[in-house]
């Protein structure tokens, strides 16, 4: 260094500032040394800690393989953070618990059992537990109660969005990944970084309006009425529970759409900006119209074959006389010179025999009579049909179950003229009008298919007002006897007894 000074030709004060920057360069150099060992060291303590952590976090997901309701799901969420554990930490609790608490202390306004949610091991008390001293619980203590807490959540998610006796997407499959519109663990993963927790995770319910009012009306029920002692009929809830369950298990709201609801014996066609409602016909409960999800395709005017006058007066005319069923087991129906649908008697079918000219028979491809004038045609094969009335007076009756399993429409002359309009058809009413008029048949193909929902809903609500409809087939209690079980079905049809 006294080299150094003397080549530089440094003064005495130049060489007392330099030792005294070489000094300080020195002490700060050691200084951050000695700075980073503790940094390091608490590193390493953090990454035991974290491994620590995931390894308690996989051993639960193995422990609670039996209990997880989706456990597949489960699996996947933490596989993505690393198995780190998601909403309870020792130092620190994740912003999300509070409102998932909230979430399952509500269940039931969301038309949910909370003992699908693990009601036994999800409680507040051991929400304090954690919170005011975590010590008390062990690692593996901490990591059963995420693991079921997220578990919960993801079942929450599906079981709004799919439903739980969804029997085309089955818990199990959905589990599997890769089936539906929609994925629990993608979203909660999502959510848990969401400043609304709460309103978001319930936005994964049924976009309908069906379905929604009849979920705010539920919360209603169960919220604010049962805090006010207000005194509900418990048979109501039940209705609007397991119509919940059945609204979840159809595809996302489409608009337009037609919708038929067959308790209801009503079609409503859906555009964006209005509804169009008809009275139907459904099957008799000996030979039930089915539950099922389709498109509207194509429009038929005058779809039945016109029988030959030779035929009707030969073979029809004869075979109906002599055998009641004949008519309907060959789907023969017979209409007058105006084009309207006689209903037959066996007193019409002899005065019709005396003076045949004024009538003829036409001959459908299915169904109980002929077609009529106008067929609705859906895509896939189906057993069933969808066409026009062939009697009006048959709208005004109040129970409409009357056939073998296809559905007649009234005014569906009407609902062809709107599918046509919404289709873009410009003349497409005045030749379908004119097709029916020349009794000429005609194919209207739909350039873009209407979905069509054939459902099963016992109760809606209709201008605030909860409805309920005639189980006319017979499959609420089945379905209650799911949601509810039967020792809870069981208690809650002694406790309506004993009130009236």
């Amino acid at each position: 260094m006294k080299n150094i000074f003397k080549t530089a030709h440094f003064s005495k004060s130049y060489r007392t500032v330099f030792i005294i920057w070489m000094i300080c360069l020195l002490a700060h150099i050691s200084f951050n040394v000695l700075a980073q060992r503790p940094a390091i060291t608490f590193t390493k303590e953090g990454e035991k800690r974290n491994a620590f952590i995931s390894e308690q976090t996989k051993a639960q997901l193995l422990a609670c393989q039996g209990t997880l309701n989706y456990p597949k799901s489960v699996e996947r969420f933490y596989k993505s953070k690393g198995y780190a554990l998601a909403w309870v930490e020792k130092e620190n609790h994740n912003r999300q618990l509070a409102p998932a608490m909230m979430i399952l202390d509500c269940i039931s306004q969301f038309g949910l059992n909370r003992q699908d949610f693990h009601s036994s091991e999800l409680v507040y008390e051991q929400v304090k537990v954690l919170d005011e001293d975590p010590d008390m619980l062990g690692g593996g203590q901490r990591a059963i109660f995420d693991v079921l807490m997220t578990d919960a959540m993801i079942t929450f998610m599906n079981h709004l969005h799919y439903g739980k006796f969804n029997t085309a997407l089955t818990p199990s499959r959905i589990d599997d990944g890769g089936y539906g519109d929609f994925s629990a663990e993608a979203k909660l993963l999502q959510l848990m970084e969401s400043k609304d927790f709460y309103n978001e995770i319930a936005r994964v319910q049924p976009s309908s309006k069906e379905y929604d009012d009849l979920q705010k009306y539920m919360h209603l029920v169960r919220g604010q009425y049962l805090e006010d002692s207000y005194e509900f009929p418990e048979e109501s809830v039940k209705k609007m529970t397991i119509n919940m369950e059945r609204l979840r298990w159809l595809s996302a709201s489409q608009t337009p759409s037609l919708i038929i609801n067959i308790p209801a014996f009503t079609a409503k066609m859906k555009l964006r900006d209005s509804v169009y409602t008809f009275k139907i016909i459904v099957g008799k409960p000996s030979s039930p119209t089915p539950v099922l999800e389709s498109k509207l395709i194509a429009i038929t005017a005058i779809p039945d074959r016109r029988v030959t006058e030779r035929m009707f007066i030969e073979e029809v005319l004869p075979g109906a006389i002599k055998n009641p069923s004949y008519m309907a087991n060959n789907h023969f129906a017979i209409y007058d010179s105006k084009g309207r649908f006689v209903e037959i008697t066996a007193k019409k079918l002899l005065q019709i025999k005396a003076q045949p000219k004024g009538y003829h028979a036409r001959q459908s491809e299915a169904c109980d009579h002929a077609m009529g004038r106008i067929l609705f045609r859906f895509a896939g094969a189906s057993d069933i049909y969808l066409h026009d009335m062939p009697l009006s007076k048959l709208a005004r009756f109040p129970q409409r179950a009357l056939s073998t399993g296809c559905i007649y429409i009234d005014q569906a002359e009407k609902l062809a003229g709107l599918l046509l309009i919404q289709d873009g058809s410009a003349n497409g009413r005045t030749l379908l009008h004119t097709a029916i008029v020349e009794d000429k048949t005609t194919d209207f193909k739909l350039d873009r298919p209407i979905p069509l929902k054939i459902t099963y809903l016992t109760c809606e609500m209709i201008d605030s007002q909860l409805v309920i409809y005639k189980d006319i087939y017979a499959q609420d209690r089945s379905l209650e006897m799911a949601m509810y079980g039967y020792e809870r079905l069981l208690a809650s049809d002694k406790k309506i007894s004993s009130r009236r």
